[in-house]
């Protein structure tokens, strides 16, 4: 299993592509909180739930001061097939490599139909507006995430 960050620690800068092929970097986002979430695979039912649930709830979390960035392994094109299909309005990036999930220790194993894999654990960390870990989240459940999430942030 990899590293886990720590609340307190300062968070890994990265730069990835979006669904449109643009660089994003977190370094963007300096001066705001973002929620950074980790999900396996865009378009399956798990990660369709959490995805649309942030959807959903990003007026709320943004009007509190949080932005939400979503990283998979997916490639960009089927990033933008997600975001498209779902009317996604958050960034949603592309970690081929998985290199940014291991520095925040998303990557490792878990259990996939009771077999014990390598692969991205679903899992949130939360940033504050310079960057370090407020809140980290691993092997989280996608249905309800959102919900409680808020209510530990008190949005």
């Amino acid at each position: 299993m990899t590293q886990k960050l720590l609340a307190g620690t300062q968070a890994p800068d990265f730069a990835l592509l979006n669904a449109d092929g643009q660089k994003v970097s977190l370094s963007d986002y300096r001066g705001s909180n973002v929620i950074v979430y980790f999900y396996p695979e865009a378009a399956t039912p798990g990660c369709t739930t959490e995805a649309c649930d942030f959807r959903d709830n990003l007026a709320s979390l943004q009007s509190s001061g949080y932005e939400v960035l979503g990283i998979s392994p997916d490639a960009p094109e089927k990033l933008a097939a997600f975001t498209g299909d779902f009317a996604l309005t958050f960034p949603l990036l592309s970690d081929e490599d998985h290199a940014v999930a291991l520095a925040y220790g998303a990557w490792g194993e878990k259990l996939v139909n009771g077999e014990v894999v390598d692969g991205l654990v679903r899992s949130t960390v939360v940033l504050d507006a310079e960057g370090k870990v407020t809140l980290t989240q691993y092997q989280i459940k996608a249905q309800g995430h959102v919900a409680a999430l808020k209510a530990e942030l008190g949005v």
